[in-house]
């Protein structure tokens, strides 16, 4: 059983040793003496030497250790299923936090009970923002416009184009930086694992909705994100990154809107999911 704290941090990792270890090295950095985390590593069977070296630098971290690539969901909820803290953060192992960011968003979401899932501002290590973090659902209006982006980019709305400096609502968050009230992430069962990987933020993130909690941004604070650091290694990790994450559009899509429209509309949508799923494993395969 793991000790009862206030916050739980879990990070996955995937064959991204030095990435793990530096986004550890930063936790340490951003921690005070007055913050109460446990710190979770789940390594989702990684052919590096991640586990040993978390091991041997950081001896107060946990490690759970799968035997296969389980994917983000089903790999988080090894972890989040067992946590008793009454907030968890799920944060991607190629990310840096930066000291007051986790503290300045933990005390947000003390402070408000209706909040379900808060996040703060994503950054590329060029400095502009990760879109992930700051999303509209999709729709089939919306998903339309996304797949066909190379002429219609300027009319969607999948990606928020309406960020403000100040604290907000919005519809879903990113994976990278999640902080979860434990009662809310219970209450809508975790992470749906018919996600693989991609996808299964949004989905969680449209289930508190549904549940009537709020998820929040905060863009005070940042953390860095070397995005798709694990996702984009090889060739084939490539090649898999394009076909679950156009599976991942298919899957929401068949879950939660398709039996609310029209077949037309949906025949287009699965179309153009198709078609940039093409795309990108030509892209996968050649670049």
């Amino acid at each position: 059983m793991i000790n009862k704290r206030e916050l739980t941090i879990v990070i996955l990792s995937y064959n991204v040793e030095k990435l793990l270890l530096d986004c550890l090295a930063s936790l340490n950095l951003a921690k005070t003496s007055r913050d109460d985390w446990d710190i979770i590593v789940v390594d989702n069977a990684s052919t590096d030497n991640s586990v040993s070296a978390v091991k041997r630098q950081y001896s107060k971290v946990k490690v759970i250790t799968s035997r296969k690539n389980l994917g983000f969901s089903a790999g988080n909820n090894i972890a989040l299923k067992t946590i008793t803290s009454e907030f968890v953060l799920l944060l991607n192992p190629d990310t840096i936090v930066y000291p007051q960011t986790i503290q300045t968003v933990l005390q947000y979401i003390k402070s408000h009970s209706d909040v379900g899932a808060a996040t703060c501002r994503v950054e590329l290590p060029d400095g502009t923002l990760d879109y992930s973090c700051h999303r509209h659902f999709p729709d089939p209006w919306n998903s339309f416009l996304h797949l066909y982006s190379w002429f219609f980019k300027k009319f969607s709305k999948y990606s928020n184009s309406d960020i403000t400096d100040t604290i907000h609502e919005i519809d879903a968050l990113s994976g990278a930086f999640a902080m979860i009230r434990t009662q809310a992430g219970r209450h809508v069962n975790w992470l749906d694992e018919d996600y693989f990987f991609n996808g299964e933020d949004i989905d969680f993130c449209y289930k508190l909705k549904l549940s009537g909690w709020k998820v929040m941004y905060i863009p005070g604070v940042k953390i860095t994100h070397f995005k798709g650091s694990s996702a984009k290694a090889t060739r084939s990790t490539r090649l898999a990154w394009s076909r679950n994450s156009t599976h991942a559009m298919r899957l929401f899509y068949q879950k939660h809107l398709a039996a609310k429209y029209p077949a037309l509309l949906n025949y287009l949508v699965y179309a153009g999911i198709y078609l940039l799923q093409t795309v990108r494993k030509l892209k996968a395969r050649y670049n």
